[in-house]
């Protein structure tokens, strides 16, 4: 789900709103009922995996995004400042986590702008592959003019110039997520089987002899 100029007032808009934390969150899942569940809705039945694009700043319309999604994909400038920037997210991750969103993550962290030819970028995906591990992606994108020149065309780079390092950089960055979001949905499934069994043998074990 793309950003648009028309979100520009929506803080504002929101801020007397009924459940206006919640308001992605219904529109994405359906309201929840009384029951406190959330039928679903027709996004959902449509689309197995939604992006949603957040401005970078913590208003009402990022914490909507936070309340609706189920992980988080940081994209992280290879600077020294975004390092901080970072920092103050995740206690706002955990913050929104506690309070509104219990299924809340950090799914990865990307590393953009890089220039390997710097000693700085180097040096700032050093310290956040060090501190963060394997939340960190292996693709980086570069510092590519093409994806700075797309957006004055009105098009994705992708679209723009598919062969450049950049959109080249986004296409294998989408197959690493892809893989880590089967890899994980495999995992999960496989903790479900595993806890099933246990309660199944638990219960097992305390039924009577015969």
């Amino acid at each position: 789900m793309p950003a648009s100029v028309q979100l520009a007032g929506a803080e504002i808009e929101l801020i007397d709103v009924e459940r206006r934390e919640h308001r992605l969150d219904d529109a994405l899942n359906g309201p929840a009922t009384d029951a406190g569940a959330s039928p679903g809705s027709e996004v959902r039945q449509r689309w197995t995996t939604v992006l949603i694009d957040c401005p970078p700043s913590l208003g009402l319309v990022t914490l909507n995004a936070l309340v609706s999604v189920d992980a988080v994909i940081v994209p992280l400038q290879a600077e020294f400042l975004a390092l901080e920037g970072i920092g103050a997210l995740g206690n706002t991750i955990e913050r929104v986590k506690k309070r509104l969103n219990p299924k809340l993550h950090i799914a990865g962290v990307v590393l953009t702008m890089v220039d390997r030819r710097m000693t700085l970028s180097q040096q700032v995906e050093a310290d956040v592959r060090a501190h963060y591990g394997e939340l960190v992606f292996g693709t980086t994108i570069p510092r590519n003019v093409r994806i700075a020149e797309a957006p004055s065309h009105g098009m994705p780079v992708l679209i723009y110039d598919n062969a450049c390092a950049g959109a080249q950089a986004y296409i294998l960055l989408a197959s690493e997520f892809i893989r880590r979001r089967r890899i994980a949905q495999e995992n999960a499934r496989a903790s479900a089987q595993a806890n099933a069994q246990q309660q199944a043998d638990h219960k097992a074990s305390h039924e009577p002899a015969p």
